[in-house]
């Protein structure tokens, strides 16, 4: 029984320890060209994502008359429809953190390129990481 406990324990410390476990929030001077960056056929958001947005929440809490759009983008592969619904959903990913966090939804605006507008050019995984993001500008 008392190794059950213990195993027990140590799973619930673990959990803690990895839901501690995020990146630093950091305003950021400007707004523009701010990027969040996703997994492969993705839009979930991850903790360094998460800590980027509420960075941008931070900016926008203290800037109350800035309105942003975030543009979602992927990479080269799949279909431009299909694309340009998977940038949709990026965006509005992170538009969601940022409304969670206490910014009014209509001071941000959504918009999907899809596979469109590359960051970096080029085939393979050096370049796709880079284009499946979620782009801020001031507007």
């Amino acid at each position: 029984m008392k190794i059950k406990n213990f195993a027990m324990l140590a799973g619930a410390a673990a959990m803690l320890a990895a839901c501690h476990h995020s990146s630093k929030i950091t305003e950021p001077a400007d707004l523009n060209d701010q990027r969040v960056f996703f997994a492969f056929n993705s839009s979930e958001i991850s903790d360094a994502a998460r800590a980027n947005l509420l960075g941008q929440s931070a900016f926008l809490k203290n800037h109350d008359n800035v309105k942003i759009q975030i543009a979602g983008n992927c990479d080269e592969r799949g279909s431009t429809e299909y694309n340009l619904a998977l940038g949709a959903r990026r965006a509005n990913a992170a538009k969601a953190v940022l409304v969670k966090d206490g910014i009014n939804a209509k001071r941000v605006s959504t918009i999907s390129y899809g596979k469109e507008r590359p960051l970096v050019q080029g085939s393979g995984e050096n370049a796709w990481k880079w284009n499946r993001n979620a782009t801020t500008t001031v507007k």
